[in-house]
């Protein structure tokens, strides 16, 4: 899959028409992450995933391991995002986390549209924010929050074993994985990277808001 005018009009066509489901917020707070489309090239690779000879067209998402130090979800998978401050919006959140963590500045019609917001255990709303990153050269993690920036195929969450789903004490909401490689990648990440995939690329009408996080997830 290149990273294209086609994909950034499908991608953009499939948002247009997607009715997002808003969550009440309530006692949570309002987090936003960037679904962020670029291109594949070299950086953090993962076993099972070919490294590629130099950069390529093939479109990826950009994906980071949180730094150890943090206090919460310390080395988890994590999409680039944080809390929506007051008077922003979802979408400047996201890109402004974008520029924060991963030193990527985007202008405002970078954005594409957004993705149903997903309640996590921990206390968020999050607000996945699909943005359009180009080439995206030059990334820098802010070591402080960022161990590791992962440009990770989009092909990688179109294998047919996705997603890895099991059963939880509700059984109306099983525990969602994204198999990555050799490993896979947790809800909520995982629950916004199979939307991701099911809307704004097969333009599959799918929801997430029910699938459960592991336990390691939840705190």
């Amino acid at each position: 899959m290149l990273l294209d005018t086609a994909l950034r009009e499908t991608v953009t066509r499939h948002l247009a028409g997607w009715p997002v489901q808003r969550a009440e917020h309530g006692e949570h707070r309002h987090a936003a992450v960037a679904v962020a489309l670029c291109e594949e090239g070299t950086g953090a690779q993962l076993p099972g995933i070919a490294v590629p000879p130099s950069w390529s067209r093939a479109a990826a998402l950009i994906l980071t391991r949180r730094a150890a130090t943090l206090g919460s979800h310390p080395g988890q998978w994590a999409l680039p995002g944080g809390r929506v401050d007051a008077g922003e919006s979802p979408q400047q959140a996201a890109l402004r986390e974008l520029a924060e963590e991963v030193g990527l500045l985007l202008p405002s019609d970078a954005v594409l549209g957004l993705l149903d917001d997903f309640v996590t255990h921990s206390g968020f709303v999050i607000t996945p924010v699909v943005v359009w990153a180009g080439e995206a050269r030059g990334l820098d993690a802010n070591a402080a929050e960022v161990a590791s920036i992962h440009r990770i195929p989009v092909s990688e969450f179109m294998r047919t074993d996705a997603p890895l789903l099991e059963p939880s004490d509700d059984p109306a909401r099983p525990v969602l994985r994204m198999p990555v490689g050799d490993g896979w990648i947790a809800a909520p990440t995982a629950a916004v990277l199979y939307q991701f995939r099911e809307v704004c690329v097969a333009g599959r009408a799918t929801r997430v808001a029910h699938f459960e996080q592991p336990l390691f997830a939840r705190r």
